[in-house]
Order: structure tokens, then C-alpha cells, then sequence
């Protein structure tokens, strides 16, 4: 990604914002080479957006509800993205699913937040199926975005322990904390120039990433 100082991003998201907030106290805090270009939201009640503006970010809705096709939606949404100048695209909480075409026109440049540790658990409710189906560790990825379903190849995973007594809310809790650990630690790699998507494939060091970092949480 050929930039200029500081990398600019854009954070779409549809709820309270937990992982945006942390990606901006890391922009402040001088952890992160970045800064946040806009943050997007397809709900206008999205709280998120509060919590964004009360720093000074800026802001914008795009609801789906005003658009007759998904695709005059996405155009919408990449209109914005563009317009802000934003290099790099994150996905925090948008409880949207987006084409495969506008993945494609943002190939390497649009990244996700996942909680499980893919490619187990796609799609929702993840800590409950984690806690049914008996597994002894659990957590979360980010990953690029591509036109599968939570498909695209994995930066990096933060690890939890599943503790006896655990329930779906303690279990997220914790991945939660992973969430904004291992989101900061991909967005700085781009940041760096060290890590690039090429052909499908991460890179990271000019060297081909062949399995996700691996970020072990709390027992």
C-alpha cells in the first residue's frame, strides 16, 4: 500500500462501536501510524456513531432501507469510503454482508473482525455453538475480506481458554479484549508496510504468511 503519512481508515460499523473506540484510543495513544478518515454506519441509532463524534470523528449513515438494490447501497457505501480518503477499510460490527464485487474493489485494503478462530465458526452466534460443542479454546480473527463468507485468509487470532461455568456473555468478554488486540496489531503491519495481500496470498516481510499470527489471551 503506497502512502504518504499516516494511513487513513475507515470503520463501518452497525452497533456500539467497541472495537472502533479502541482502534481510535491506539491512533491516539501513537500506537497505531493511523488515523480515522470516517466512520460509517448503516443504522442511524448505531451507537457507535455518539461515541465517534464525541472525539471529533466524523461521520456518516448509509441505511439500507433507502436504497431499492443492494448494489445502489454498496455504490453508496464506496462513494463515502472514497470521498474520505481512506486507504484502508475496517469492519467493526457492520452487521452487513457485502458483495463479492465490491470485496473485489477492495481487495487488500478491506479487513474484518471475527469472533471464532477461523475457519471454525463462521457466521453468528459463536460463542454459544463454541460452548455446545465442547471446545476447549475459542477466540478470534481478523482476516480480508473476500466474496466468501468470513473466508478470507487470516492475519492473525487471539486465543482464549473456555472455562468451566463459562456462558456465552463471560466468553465474549474475553474474546472481546482479544478483538481490540489483535485489530490493532494488523491495522499497524499495513500501517508499517510490513503486511500485504498479493494474489490471495499475505504477505508479511516479503515472505508468505502460511498460517495466522497467533496472539495467546488469559487463561
Amino acid at each position: 500500500m503506497s502512502r504518504g503519512g499516516k494511513l487513513k481508515l475507515a470503520v463501518l460499523i452497525s452497533g456500539r462501536g467497541s472495537n472502533l473506540l479502541a482502534i481510535a484510543q491506539a491512533c491516539r495513544d501513537g500506537r497505531l501510524d493511523a488515523g480515522i478518515a470516517l466512520v460509517l454506519s448503516d443504522r442511524g441509532d448505531a451507537a457507535g456513531l455518539t461515541a465517534a463524534a464525541a472525539l471529533g470523528l466524523a461521520t456518516a449513515v448509509i441505511d439500507r432501507v433507502n436504497f431499492a438494490t443492494r448494489e445502489a447501497f454498496e455504490t453508496a457505501l464506496a462513494a463515502a469510503i472514497d470521498g474520505s480518503g481512506a486507504e484502508l477499510v475496517l469492519l467493526a460490527g457492520f452487521m452487513r454482508i457485502l458483495s463479492a464485487p465490491f470485496a473485489a474493489a477492495y481487495a487488500g485494503r478491506l479487513l474484518n473482525i471475527h469472533p471464532s478462530l477461523l475457519p471454525k465458526y463462521k457466521g453468528l452466534e459463536t460463542h454459544r455453538r463454541v460452548l455446545e460443542a465442547g471446545e476447549r479454546e475459542h477466540g478470534a480473527s481478523v482476516h480480508f475480506v473476500t466474496g466468501e463468507l468470513d473466508g478470507g485468509p487470516v492475519i492473525c487470532q487471539g486465543r482464549v481458554a473456555v472455562r468451566p461455568g463459562d456462558s456465552p456473555q463471560s466468553l465474549a468478554a474475553r474474546v472481546l479484549a482479544e478483538e481490540h488486540r489483535i485489530y490493532a496489531l494488523a491495522i499497524s503491519l499495513i500501517a508499517a508496510g510490513r503486511l500485504q495481500l498479493r494474489d490471495n496470498t499475505i504477505v508479511l516481510d516479503g515472505r508468505v504468511l502460511e498460517a495466522p499470527i497467533v496472539e495467546d489471551g488469559p487463561e
